[in-house]
């Protein structure tokens, strides 16, 4: 249990965690949505397949190089409103409203047009959502001192960003179901308004809601202008390299890079596994089980495994949290084994309590701990501070790794044998994809366990970190 009381003003308001929460909402939503909508360019709106792969793949290329650009530019932001609530508030306002219109696309358009229609509304959206969602990392990272007010914070985040994930299953039911909307396309551009709207709402909560540390000690800030854009350059790459030389950073990047990408690499083999498997190709008779399965994953995540996580993260520490956590996460893969039975559809929900301990504890802890690290950055290099710049480079590599296991995904699907022209697949073809489903994501959390097995940044570690952090700047 933890033996260091915490400070009441290092205690986050519940109206700010809540109003946090609604910025993590937004920041599962739209990817999510995205997933989902980005499937019917090929069947709502007749696109090349080779086409569709491009505009999927040129906007992560181009998200990935303005990540790091805009934490540095927040983390160096003088303003009277302060470094990051600017941003999140029109940066949500252009997330929604381009959002929207990204998906305003028409099948009697030529495929040229909508082609390079949806490329250019993709760009205008990622930069809203990137000036959004960079600053938002930073101002959770900043919000408490306190070791664990950090993780309660994030476990509170977490569990409303989880509502998104109840949701999302849903838009392939309600988009496909032609007694609600006329055609799928239709349905997208209608389904995508609602979507901005609320992320537009909720986006702007924390900017309004939150509250910024005091910069009065925020030194050694660079001056972001035109005329000094080389030396901003080289302060953010400069910054980079620092990072990279965070030797419990590296770790926490590498183990999310594994566990994350593990999951994200079968994330589409349980559907194929419940229609083909245990539905016998019969899309019909599969009806809304991968949806429920999705959703009732996220509901067990929020309400049990994301306060359990957090509970653990307090009576042992972070590091210990999260090897237990991502342990348990290994016996419920394998319990997938047994789950997805032909003869009872019921099982397939048996693993799901222990299976998203690895996904539930991923983030929860790996923000909170990310907060630490940027403590011992400081210690370390001096200000200024560089929360958003962490939390960009942390990101980035979430969605570089992203890509990547989608890529492996089809390899994987290949592999085995799948043929997703075929109505119904080869019993060895089954046999392998479901060991695949399972030993994947179980060997990548395995490797993450190894991993973090070393990281030393302990509760005392950085109570003596804060402690020295607060006498270099003079503070009471």
């Amino acid at each position: 249990m933890s033996h260091y009381q915490t400070a009441s003003k290092d205690r986050v308001p519940l109206v700010q965690k809540a109003a946090f929460g609604a910025g993590h909402l937004v920041n599962n939503l739209l990817p999510g949505s995205l997933g989902v909508f980005s499937f019917f360019l090929l069947t709502a709106f007749g696109m090349d397949p080779f086409l569709a792969g491009l505009l999927g793949g040129i906007p992560r290329i181009y998200d990935a190089l303005t990540d790091p650009i805009m934490g540095y530019i927040s983390d160096n932001t003088k303003s009277r409103w302060g470094r990051r609530k600017p941003y999140i508030f029109w940066g949500a306002i252009m997330s929604g409203i381009f959002y929207m219109l990204l998906w305003q696309l028409y099948p009697e358009n030529s495929q040229t047009y909508n082609f390079w229609y949806f490329l250019v509304f993709s760009l205008i959206f990622l930069t809203g959502n990137t000036i959004f969602s960079t600053p938002l990392m930073g101002l959770g990272y900043e919000m408490s001192s306190d070791y664990n007010e950090r993780t309660r914070l994030m476990a509170f985040a977490q569990t409303i960003g989880q509502i998104s994930w109840m949701i999302v299953p849903w838009f392939w039911v309600i988009i496909a179901n032609p007694q609600i909307f006329e055609t799928q396309a239709v349905g997208v551009r209608q389904l995508s308004v609602f979507v901005g709207a609320v992320c537009l709402f909720f986006g702007i909560m924390p900017a309004i809601f939150c509250k910024e540390v005091d910069q009065t000690n925020l030194t050694n800030r660079a001056e972001l202008s035109l005329n000094n854009l080389m030396g901003n350059l080289k302060g953010l790459l400069h910054n980079m390299v620092l990072i990279t030389k965070n030797k419990p950073f590296v770790r926490l990047c590498g183990a999310t890079f594994l566990v994350f990408n593990g999951f994200q690499m079968v994330g589409s083999f349980s559907y194929f596994i419940i229609v083909f498997y245990m539905f016998k190709g019969n899309y019909g008779a599969a009806g809304t089980w991968p949806a429920w399965f999705s959703t009732i994953s996220a509901v067990v995540t929020a309400v049990l495994i994301i306060p359990i996580i957090s509970w653990m993260s307090n009576k042992w520490g972070k590091r210990k949290a999260f090897i237990i956590s991502t342990a348990i996460s290994i016996v419920g893969y394998s319990l997938k084994w047994w789950g997805f039975n032909p003869d009872n559809p019921w099982l397939i929900f048996m693993p799901v309590p222990l299976m998203v301990f690895g996904i539930g504890g991923l983030f929860t802890l790996m923000m909170s701990m990310t907060a630490d690290v940027c403590d011992l950055d400081e210690l370390n290099n001096g200000m200024p501070r560089k929360e958003g710049t962490f939390g960009a480079i942390y990101w980035w590599m979430v969605k570089l790794g992203q890509g990547l296991a989608l890529m492996l995904g089809g390899l994987v699907l290949k592999l085995v044998g799948f043929d997703q022209n075929a109505e119904v697949q080869a019993a060895e073809t089954l046999t392998r994809l479901r060991l695949a489903d399972i030993c994947i994501p179980a060997i990548t959390a395995a490797l993450a366990i190894v991993v973090m097995w070393n990281y030393d940044l302990s509760e005392d570690r950085a109570k003596e970190i804060k402690e020295e952090l607060v006498r270099r700047r003079g503070e009471l």
